[in-house]
């Protein structure tokens, strides 16, 4: 048996306001996700990720109902209500926590320190139907606009990863750069890597390459706190930020998989 509860007013608007950014992001993730796991090759990983963001969706919209409509203590039997109690607690915290990760990939992606260095390393993106997403284009993007103003700067292009074709990421952001009029001679590809741990690793491993040098991270906005902290793990000690804009409709699908990302490498690493 519920007790009719009449919430303040502020509290509604808030749980609206909550409400109808947590149904936004479970509809980005649910608008990008599917189609994203339909176009490239390497599915498994991205499923899995995508089960994981519904999860958190839900963990989200629990909290902005309860916010609203005090979900969890509209009981009168003490034992209910003290349950509900302990639920909405669990809920908090877990909202808490998703929140704070949340907050890491955005900070993380407003930061650009970009300055003058021998090498700039390009991250790679999952090709779909065997062409370059979006976001990676605007990584290119933004990696010829840094070449443009660094002449002395040499593109290290990343990620196997081959689609259908066989073709890696790498050597599709080579042929996308050269179309564009960059000399091949200042690209270098490391194709091998089929994760951004192992994009580092393989780089260190080029020759004339110093992981004590400073280096510029370009990668997507919602991507650069996880790399730049993949780059520190892997013991590059001098690394720049320089960010490239990223779809605003799939802004919070992207920023979930960080998050799902983030959490997985925590609970792995112990």
């Amino acid at each position: 048996m519920t007790r009719k509860h009449r919430a303040s007013p502020a509290r509604r608007i808030l749980g609206d306001v909550l409400i109808l950014l947590a149904v936004a992001l479970a509809a980005s993730v649910l608008f990008v996700m599917p189609a994203r796991i339909n176009a490239i090759v390497q599915k498994r990983d991205v499923r899995d990720v995508f089960n994981y963001q519904l999860i958190l969706c839900a963990i989200l919209l629990l909290f902005a109902l309860d916010v609203r409509f005090s979900l969890f203590t509209r009981w009168k039997n003490v034992l209910l209500k003290g349950i509900g109690w302990l639920l909405r607690a669990g809920v908090v915290l877990l909202t808490a926590a998703i929140l704070f990760f949340c907050g890491k990939v955005i900070v993380g992606g407003l930061i650009n320190t970009a300055g003058p260095a021998d090498y700039a390393i390009v991250l790679g993106l999952a090709l779909e139907n065997g062409e370059p997403a979006p976001d990676l284009l605007a990584r290119l993007n933004t990696s010829k606009g840094y070449l443009e103003k660094q002449p002395e700067a040499t593109l290290i292009l990343t990620g196997g990863n081959p689609d259908a074709s066989g073709r890696t990421e790498a050597a599709v952001m080579r042929d996308v750069l050269t179309a564009q009029g960059v000399p091949e001679s200042r690209l270098l590809l490391e194709d091998q890597a089929r994760s951004t741990r192992e994009n580092f690793q393989n780089i260190a491993a080029i020759e004339g390459f110093s992981k004590d040098d400073p280096v510029v991270m370009i990668s997507s906005n919602y991507h650069m706190d996880r790399a730049v902290r993949n780059a520190a793990d892997a013991g590059f000690s001098n690394v720049m930020r320089l960010p490239a804009p990223s779809g605003i409709l799939a802004y919070g699908a992207n920023m979930l998989s960080e998050v799902v990302l983030d959490i997985n490498a925590i609970v792995k690493a112990r």
